[in-house]
């Protein structure tokens, strides 16, 4: 199977865990607790911190150095947090809230919002699905922690961000839509991600690498931190600590 086509499907098993989110929303969204959907927050940005410290990073800081890490981590939150402050003014800022403390805005009242969510969670994505495809270059080999630790931080934010947008009024057709064209998009750019730049040298795959972590670092402390901790449920600390571990061992178990 050619390179490139793996590395569109490892994208989409990775953003697969967005579509299997959200179908879960629509399925049991009335029964699906603000506390509940907080604690699955929590523990999948404990899965990506131990994602982004014990893979990215490392692998990044190995491959270009110190400098290479800190240039490709700045300009990945820098980034982020210019394209996500530009879609929050067009109503995107709350689009992995559950509704539970927070409501996204609904069509009416904020027209356009529908879009600005949909092209949030499409910025969130693109940092893993460019790591997928590097992964794969020079025929290297795909971790499986790393798409493990994807599958399960997407999970909750499709399901947080699902069920946000049900309380907005948004329909369960156009929910599923979005969230299956968000994971196509996701298996396309890990493909995108490994042709383009399978014929680079070892510099610009390190700083991309510290790129995608500092989009991922950025992304968490903005998007899904703000819903697992606000009016948080008692030892959502210990969540958190406990994707961290399941993260950590599932990579370093494959080292």
């Amino acid at each position: 199977m050619p390179i490139v086509l793996q590395a569109g499907l490892w994208g989409l098993l990775s953003a697969s865990g967005l579509m299997i989110g959200a179908v879960i929303a629509l399925v049991f969204y009335d029964s699906l607790s603000h506390r509940f959907i907080a604690a699955v927050m929590g523990f999948g940005g404990g899965v990506l911190i131990a994602v982004l410290s014990v893979d990215l990073m490392e692998k990044s800081f190995a491959a270009g150095g110190p400098y290479g890490a800190v240039v490709g981590v700045m300009l990945g939150a820098f980034t982020f947090c210019a394209l996500n402050w530009r879609l929050a003014r067009r109503g995107a800022q709350h689009r992995n809230r559950c509704g539970g403390c927070v409501e996204q805005p609904s069509e009416a009242e904020h027209k356009g919002s529908g879009v600005a969510i949909a092209l949030g969670a499409i910025l969130d994505g693109i940092p893993e699905s460019l790591v997928i495809g590097l992964s794969l270059i020079g025929g290297g080999k795909i971790g499986i922690g790393l798409v493990a630790g994807f599958f399960l931080a997407n999970v909750p934010q499709g399901l947080s961000s699902a069920s946000g947008m049900r309380k907005a009024g948004r329909s369960r057709t156009y929910i599923f839509l979005v969230w299956a064209g968000i994971m196509l998009v996701s298996g396309l750019a890990a493909a995108v991600g490994n042709l383009s730049l399978g014929s680079t040298g070892p510099v610009l795959p390190a700083a991309i690498l510290g790129f995608a972590a500092g989009g991922v670092l950025a992304m968490l402390a903005e998007s899904m931190i703000p819903e697992a901790f606000e009016d948080a449920q008692p030892f959502i600390g210990l969540i958190t600590v406990i994707g961290f571990l399941a993260a950590f061992l599932i990579i370093k178990g494959e080292a």
